[in-house]
């Protein structure tokens, strides 16, 4: 009897085991291609750039490809880049290069940020990378941008939500505006924003038994706190050293099923206007969070990297630890 019940979990593992092993095999393919591509941007046109970037969230989007005919008289399709909502003027002028590089994705007043379904986490229990589409609330037809975890196949495993990772920020094309690096950690977690290998700002989890509380640093200037009170609160208030509101990233429930069985979280980032003379389009018709000021376009960079924390942090928590032995069992 003991000798029946070896062979059938032998025969399981190996089975398991030629799953990863294909698995590590297809992530390296499109880690390299991945590589491939971002060389090649470098030089190509702006048109062939937007060729070769594809995203597994376009499914989602139908009318973020366009035709656009060339000297040839051929449609070549192109990604489109959504406009941005709010005027770029006053706080939101760009103060450096790395401003302006971002101010495409964060000139917006809200962002509405979905993480992708992760197959094989749901159905065996196998952690892969995070991959989110970002929206403009008043574009919906189409995203603004998109964001890509890299990180050790390996670690991801045995890691889970406290493994090292970096993750891609691009705009609606593919091209990279800027990445944030979350080191190891076991206690208090860490996440850097980085604009062309430049560290620019940084968030920083401090402990505390039940309350979830992060400060937000430009350089070495702390700029904004949240101190959620925990439990079933999903509201994240980002407040300066007087307790004003800056900003608020709001995790929404997407439904039971979505909640109960996948990590397929949803995020919105309010990041409100002081000024609506500033808007623009269809966000002048829309009332915005009230704040005692609007943040700079790099502590916008910071507040996304703290919604890409709060994800990995607090709402990372299904899929199996280990060999998923029920998920195979016949």
């Amino acid at each position: 009897m003991l000798w029946v019940w070896w062979n059938g979990f032998s025969r399981k593992f190996d089975v398991w085991e030629k799953f990863v092993s294909e698995l590590w095999v297809a992530e390296r393919k499109m880690i390299k291609d991945h590589e491939k591509r971002r060389r090649k941007c470098k030089h190509l046109s702006y048109v062939g750039a937007q060729e070769s970037f594809q995203h597994p969230f376009e499914k989602y989007f139908p009318g973020s490809r366009v035709k656009e005919e060339d000297s040839g008289d051929q449609a070549v399709p192109v990604f489109k880049q959504q406009p941005v909502s709010q005027s770029i003027s006053g706080f939101l002028r760009p103060t450096s290069q790395e401003e302006a590089q971002i101010a495409p994705l964060l000139a917006r007043s809200n962002l509405l940020i979905t993480r992708d379904i992760e197959w094989a986490n749901l159905v065996l229990g196998f952690e892969q990378e995070n991959r989110y589409a970002i929206v403009d609330v008043f574009c919906p037809q189409s995203p603004v941008g998109f964001i890509r975890e890299q990180s050790n196949i390996i670690t991801r495993q045995l890691l889970r939500s406290r493994r090292p990772f970096v993750a891609y920020i691009t705009d609606a094309m593919g091209q990279e505006l800027f990445r944030v690096r979350r080191p190891f950690w076991w206690i208090t977690s860490s996440i850097f924003v980085e604009i062309d290998g430049k560290e620019i700002g940084v968030v920083h989890r401090r402990w505390h038994l039940w309350r979830r509380v992060y400060d937000l640093y430009l350089g070495n200037k702390q700029f904004a706190v949240v101190e959620n009170p925990g439990l079933w609160n999903w509201t994240f208030t980002l407040k300066d050293i007087d307790g004003q509101v800056l900003a608020e990233i709001d995790r929404d429930w997407r439904g039971f099923g979505f909640e109960i069985f996948t990590d397929a979280g949803q995020y919105v980032i309010r990041f409100g206007n002081a000024n609506p003379i500033s808007k623009t389009g269809p966000a002048s018709m829309i009332q915005e969070l009230d704040v005692s000021r609007p943040l700079t376009l790099s502590e916008r960079a910071v507040a996304v990297a703290l919604a890409i924390s709060l994800d990995n942090d607090y709402f990372s928590r299904h899929g199996g630890w280990g060999i998923p032995f029920i998920a195979m069992g016949e």
